[in-house]
């Protein structure tokens, strides 16, 4: 590759990502207003409200296997083309539930359909950009392009909240579902600028013989990548609530020190699971992720505090992609993103289930048990690597 094509290589990534980072936050933004809508204008309970807000995480979980099959039989391009797609269609059935003649009970049921409808898109738009991007990147440079699409999602997450917030305060809920419907025709206006992806030659589709190597093939890694993901969730979930607990103050930190961990790792480490290989990269993840969680349930103080949460998003960042790039190399081309796909339903029902789970501990023995759970969870994940460096790989002699 000369040094022209490669440079134009690396922007072709920037601005897929860019576009993604556009888009996703149609689904960021809402997020935390969803439930003040549910409670405040519709006055609903806050079960109905949570269960509004995490609606779509289910229905991405449910649709994994399917966007990954679509991509891989129609490109990922057009994957992440239909998904952008009905982000627009989930964001304008949203407004529909602002309709001022529907009951509030009607008016639940179609917010909800629009949220159901936004999992499916969210499936479709990241399964899509992952076989489109490796295609585009090379099995060489698949570790740093998917470091590079989580930078991107992330960054929306961090934009989201605040954008979202500020939206319902000036324009209510209408205007943020109008704008949560443009933002994805902006990002589709950006990926078709881009040229079209190489087609892999060989059968589309998988037989079933195909099919259970590649699940054989992702069953590890999605282990790991899982019993990673409990640690962000009880992050997301409790760190706040430990700060209150506690009356420490600016409960808001703790998530950005978090957020300031994972980036940075992603911006300076990105490399290292091409360099490294992704199984060591995990172990030395996973093992500053165990030492984080146990630092904020040990916390005496906001600082020690704060200190872990930066430690958990150093040691979570990498795992990932880490992971990611072991399943690109177990997989026949035309199967990665059906891979990509169940793959990243074990981080999803990791975020799914955590909350609720180590909800139930918490009520009983106090909110730092949730970090005590992620430390015992990130351990499982490092034994769990360890015993992928003295396994072969599914289908070696």
């Amino acid at each position: 590759m000369t040094p022209s094509s490669s440079s134009r290589l690396g922007l072709d990534l920037w601005w897929l990502t860019l576009a993604l980072t556009l888009s996703y936050l149609a689904v960021a933004a809402p997020l935390p207003v969803i439930s003040v809508y549910v409670t405040g204008e519709l006055h609903l309970s806050g079960a109905a409200a949570g269960f509004a807000a995490g609606l779509p995480f289910v229905a991405t979980i449910a649709t994994r296997l399917f966007a990954g099959g679509f991509a891989d039989r129609h490109g990922g391009r057009r994957g992440m083309t239909w998904g952008l797609a009905i982000y627009v269609a989930a964001s304008l059935i949203g407004l529909a539930s602002t309709i001022p003649a529907l009951p509030r009970l009607a008016s639940y049921g179609v917010l909800l359909a629009g949220r159901l409808l936004l999992g499916l898109g969210e499936s479709l738009t990241l399964v899509g950009m992952l076989g489109w991007g490796i295609n585009v990147a090379g099995t060489a440079r698949a570790g740093r392009f998917i470091a590079l699409m989580g930078m991107g999602m992330y960054g929306a997450f961090a934009f989201g909240a605040p954008l979202g917030l500020g939206l319902y305060e000036r324009i209510g809920f209408p205007g943020l579902m109008l704008t949560a419907a443009a933002l994805p025709l902006a990002g589709l206006g950006m990926i078709r600028t881009l040229p079209p992806p190489a087609r892999h030659e060989g059968p589309r589709g998988a037989s079933r013989a195909g099919l259970w190597r590649m699940l054989r093939g992702i069953g590890r890694p999605g282990v790991v990548v899982g019993l990673q993901g409990v640690g962000i969730a009880a992050i997301g979930a409790f760190t706040s609530l430990d700060f209150v607990a506690h009356r420490w103050p600016r409960a808001w930190l703790g998530l950005t020190c978090f957020a300031a961990g994972f980036v940075l790792m992603r911006i300076l480490g990105g490399r290292l699971p091409d360099r490294l290989g992704g199984v060591r990269v995990a172990l030395f993840s996973l093992a500053v992720e165990a030492i984080g969680q146990a630092v904020l349930f040990l916390a005496p103080g906001p600082r020690t505090a704060l200190a872990g949460a930066l430690l958990t998003g150093l040691g979570c960042s990498l795992v990932y992609p880490a992971m990611a790039i072991v399943v690109v190399h177990r997989v026949a081309p035309q199967l990665r993103a059906t891979a990509m796909g169940g793959f990243s339903a074990f981080q999803d029902l990791a975020y799914a289930t955590t909350g609720p789970l180590a909800g139930l501990l918490v009520d009983r023995f106090g909110v730092a048990v949730a970090f005590l759970v992620g430390t015992f969870a990130a351990t499982a994940g490092l034994f769990a690597a360890i015993s992928m460096r003295r396994a072969p790989a599914p289908g070696s002699p």
